[in-house]
This record gives C-alpha cells, structure tokens and sequence, in this order.
C-alpha cells in the first residue's frame, strides 16, 4: 500500500482537483484507491458525489477501526473508494494533541483500516499543524501543487524550511506548478528561478489555469470524465504518470 498526500500550506492551488484527479487515474490504471478526505469542507466528496458519514466523529476516526471502515464509500468509479470529510475533522489536533504516539495516530489508522488498497490518496487541509505532522510522517510521496506566484513561492519556502527544521526526509516532496498561464510574465519567471532554486523537488509536470478544471464543481466528476480531450485532462495523465513512475522506483 502507498500512501500519497496532496499538501500545501497555502489554500487555493489545486489540491483537491489534483487528489480527485490522480485517484481517478490510479483507478483507470487498475489500482484499488481510496480517496481520504481529511479537510473538512469536504470537497473531494463533493466532486465525487459522496455524502459524509455523521458517525465518523471525534476520535473514532484515529480509534475505531470499524467505524472508519464502515464510513467508507463506493464512488461511481470502479476502484475507487472514498472516506468524505465532515466538519468534525476540524478538531483533528484537539484530538490528536490527547493521544499517545499521536505523530504516528494517522498512518496506524490509515494502515489498519486501508489494508484493502493499493494506493491512499490524502487529500489534506492548508496549514502547519499536528495533523499535518501526522501527514508527513504517514505518505510516501508529498504531492504539493504550487502556483507560479511570489506568495506561492514563500509558502513553498516556509514548506522545505519546515522540513528542515523538524529533520524530514525531503525526498518525499514532489512540487508541481499548478494553475499555470504561460502568457504571463511572471509565472515563467517565477518557474524559472524554482526550478533552479530546488531543482530535485519539482516534477516536469503542470497543471494550467483551465474552465475545465474550474467546471469539477458543475459536473462533480473528474476532468477526464466530461473533457478528456482538453488540456487539462492531458496535463493530468502527465502528472500521474511522473508520479507513479516515482512512487514505484522507491518501492
């Protein structure tokens, strides 16, 4: 089992298209999947047409195998399950903060309740916290969407900082430039100096600024469904395959 996390510490780039986007890919590609949305808007259920279990509450979610399991749901894909986040998640680090062992509480959860998958997908909330710790410690891959912007960038840096402040294994980092417009300036300028700046830690690929991306909400569907010719189902194919092809050659 593989456990790959889509993460950034800045909200609005892309984080759960691409969590929504690569579990269809990895499903397609015949791999069991499972969908863990762990932000509690709960988006990737909502893209996927999935309703949250309103017993999956408290700690249950790090403590009870069979209600985890149960909260499960079937998509419309076949291979691909989805765990829908509900508000109660918010609390993840109240609940987190009173257990023991609590940086390693996801990935035993995860593990216990997801031995049935090939791949775990997380989609995850935007900020540092125990949660997010919790994250690092648990995915095999760090799948972080950054867009080619000065803010971005920051966040990015505070991200390997991070890492290196808590003595993380920065091989887990996988960047990609999301929300890309090519005819600005500043995007390529910005993609220019980073790929420069941290040239181990960015994929090849990229996701552009595109309507159909945007229409997810609309066609609660992954992009592939309702535009598969368009560029950004394309550019989605690219980035799954760069990052299968990495997760399998650390196996």
């Amino acid at each position: 089992m593989k456990i790959i996390a889509c993460y950034s510490n800045k909200g609005g780039v892309g984080k759960t298209a691409t969590s929504v986007n690569l579990a269809y890919f990895y499903a397609k590609a015949g791999y069991t999947v499972l969908l863990c949305d762990l932000d509690p808007q709960g988006a990737s259920g909502f893209y996927l047409r999935v309703k949250p279990s309103k017993k999956l509450t408290d700690a249950r979610f790090f403590e009870d195998v069979e209600r985890f399991t149960k909260s499960i749901r079937a998509s419309d894909f076949e291979g691909l399950d989805v765990l829908p986040a509900n508000m109660t998640f918010r609390d993840f680090d109240v609940f987190l903060s009173r257990m023991r062992n609590r940086r390693s509480r996801l990935k035993k959860a995860l593990v216990a309740a997801g031995s049935d998958y090939d791949v775990i997908i997380l989609d995850c909330p935007p900020n540092f916290s125990t949660l997010s710790e919790n994250i690092f410690k648990a995915a095999d891959q760090i799948v972080v969407p950054v867009i080619p912007t000065t803010l971005s960038e920051r966040t990015f840096d505070q991200l390997v900082s991070f890492f290196d402040a808590k003595k993380l294994p920065k091989k887990k980092l996988k960047a990609f430039f999301s929300m890309v417009q090519r005819r600005k300036t500043l995007h390529q300028d910005t993609m220019d100096v980073m790929k420069k700046l941290y040239r181990k830690r960015f994929l090849n690929s990229s996701i552009p600024f595109a309507a159909d991306i945007e229409r997810m909400g609309q066609n609660r569907a992954p992009v592939s469904v309702y535009a598969p010719r368009s560029a950004a189902s394309s550019a989605y194919q690219d980035l799954y395959n760069e990052i299968e092809s990495g997760v399998v050659s650390n196996t």
